[in-house]
């Protein structure tokens, strides 16, 4: 599966709302960051590990695929290959 494909198959919902939850978090860290306001160092550093994070969670969330083909209900595709 390459990964257009991927990201075209349906998101459980976990991460689905985690998705959310990065899209936010991404946004209020960016919202700080360009504030045209004069801001403590701390603030801003604690914004831009924010923006990061949910940037991160957003983008591997919706990886996260629904394996239609799998005999278990809902299973979830990974692509660890440590198990290999």
């Amino acid at each position: 599966m390459n990964l257009v494909e991927r990201y075209k198959k349906p998101t459980p919902k976990f991460f689905k709302v985690l998705r959310n939850i990065g899209i936010a978090l991404a946004t209020a860290g960016g919202v700080i960051i360009a504030a045209p306001v004069s801001m403590p160092a701390l603030i801003v550093t604690i914004a831009t590990y924010m923006t990061v994070a949910g940037t991160v969670a957003t983008a591997v969330s919706q990886a996260v695929v629904v394996d239609n083909n799998s005999k278990q209900k809902g299973k979830v595709i990974s692509n660890d290959r440590s198990k290999h």
